[in-house]
């Protein structure tokens, strides 16, 4: 019978070769396939580190989450701010690498990122720091990282147009300004909305 070829490397390599997989060619691209063909193993042998696709994705998420996780233990300042502060470190480690919003995306749907946990946990209990009661706070953490996650998918898939020289819209051209701009606005508006929720929920008790 054929013997796989021995994989030589560990986990923690393995996802470091995959991150420059994504940076290089995207998300699209970045197959297990292509990983091995990248390691020079085989398929076979990346299956003893990653039991399927979407834990290697996620493994890659949490790699490009690291330094916005680390960043929130010394997080501190009334709930707004945290909101706002984890929001933007969330979307600055999005944009640091190609197609980091879509990537993270899929960690999160698959339920395969611890960081993206640890993010959605920091941000419900800023909204429980804002009164909000029950399962309250865990919704609106998610509304927060899908706000961020869909804006960032938007501002990245823009990017990549400019970079190949497409024309925006006319009908678009509402979002062709500072994204940072935007973003701050749509953030507001979230914050804006869990105080009213917060003041309902306070009067109704």
């Amino acid at each position: 019978m054929p013997q796989h070829k021995r994989d030589p490397y560990q986990k923690s390599a393995i996802v470091a070769k995959a991150t420059e997989v994504l940076d290089a060619y995207g998300i699209a691209d970045l197959t297990m396939r292509r990983l091995a063909r990248e390691l020079d193993v085989t398929v076979g042998a990346l299956y003893w580190h990653f039991t399927s696709k979407q834990e290697l994705l996620g493994a890659v998420a949490d790699e490009l989450l690291r330094p916005a996780v680390e960043e929130l233990a010394g997080l501190t300042g009334d709930w707004p701010d945290v909101i706002g502060a984890v929001a933007r470190r969330l979307r600055d480690a999005l944009l640091s690498r190609t197609d980091g919003a879509e990537l993270v995306s899929a960690g999160f749907a698959a339920g395969q990122s611890t960081a993206v946990r640890v993010i959605v946990d920091r941000l419900g209990a800023a909204a429980a720091e804002a009164g909000l009661t029950g399962d309250q706070p865990a919704l609106a953490a998610r509304t927060v990282v899908y706000y961020v996650l869909g804006f960032t998918v938007d501002e990245q898939s823009r990017l990549q147009w400019d970079a190949a020289g497409a024309e925006l819209p006319e009908h678009q051209s509402v979002l062709s300004g500072d994204p940072s701009a935007g973003f701050a606005f749509g953030l507001r508006l979230l914050t804006d909305g869990l105080a009213a929720q917060r003041v309902s929920t306070a009067e109704l008790g």
